[in-house]
């Protein structure tokens, strides 16, 4: 095949694919929402997109569906062009997903959320139509902090502290988004956010204060030694990590 990517493929192919065996779909699901002074609104799903082709490939037999690119994004809504969902409908989007994907005889789906904001839930969603669909297996990896301190992890290879590494528009995302298209990263903004302690306690106080509470810039983390060699080896290893614990799941 010349891609496992749904959107650039047509039905035809499609169809032949899922005949193949290729009967496990990758469903990324990002956002639209501010990452500070130097990121584009669509990081999240630039890095989302990415991690679900890359995680596919790396299953076989998988084909990647196209990235939900919204999200649950209320804490970023007091930044400009932050565009979010509620939960409920993020939720009936991610239903609509799965039935049509179901629908085309694919036998796995995998949801894989790249924002914050959506892991409680696509981990409902997942519970949910894995109830509804009992012979099929829909999965999602959807543990927030085990994300979040994977990338510190792979960070702190390169002598980056988890507080630049940051969890939003700081140096891990910085490089992820130098190495996937560098052009929209304005490295004339660099500047650090919120660089204190990233735990459960204060990713609780963003959720449900925003973001504001913690990070004027909407920051968290410094981008300064972010470059696009580090981001691509954060991509293999990140989509590596992933593959492993949905293998696991």
């Amino acid at each position: 095949m010349r891609t496992i990517r749904m959107e650039d493929m047509n039905w035809p192919d499609i169809k032949e694919a899922i005949a193949a065996g290729y009967t496990t779909a990758v469903v990324g699901i990002g956002s639209t929402e501010q990452h500070g002074l130097h990121l584009p609104t669509k990081t999240d799903t630039v890095i989302g997109d990415a991690i679900a082709f890359w995680v596919a490939e790396k299953l076989g037999k998988a084909l990647q569906a196209v990235t939900i690119r919204v999200g649950c994004s209320e804490h970023h809504l007091a930044f400009p062009g932050t565009i979010s969902l509620k939960s409920a409908t993020l939720k009936a989007v991610i239903h609509d997903y799965v039935d049509s994907l179901v629908r085309h005889g694919f036998r796995r789906i995998i949801l894989l959320p790249s924002h914050g904001g959506n892991f409680t839930t696509v981990k409902e969603a997942a519970g949910e139509l894995q109830e509804k669909y009992s012979e099929l297996k829909i999965t999602g990896f959807t543990d927030l902090q085990t994300f979040v301190d994977k990338f510190i992890e792979l960070s702190g290879e390169y002598s980056v502290t988890p507080e630049e590494a940051g969890a939003h528009a700081g140096e891990s995302e910085t490089s992820l988004m130098l190495a996937l298209d560098e052009a929209l990263v304005r490295k004339d903004r660099y500047a650090p956010g919120y660089l204190g302690p990233l735990g459960e306690k204060e990713i609780k106080v963003i959720l449900e204060k925003g973001m504001p509470t913690l990070s004027k810039n909407g920051i968290l983390g410094d981008p300064a030694k972010a470059s696009a060699e580090k981001g691509m080896v954060y991509l293999d290893k990140i989509s590596d990590f992933v593959v492993t614990q949905i293998q696991k799941l």
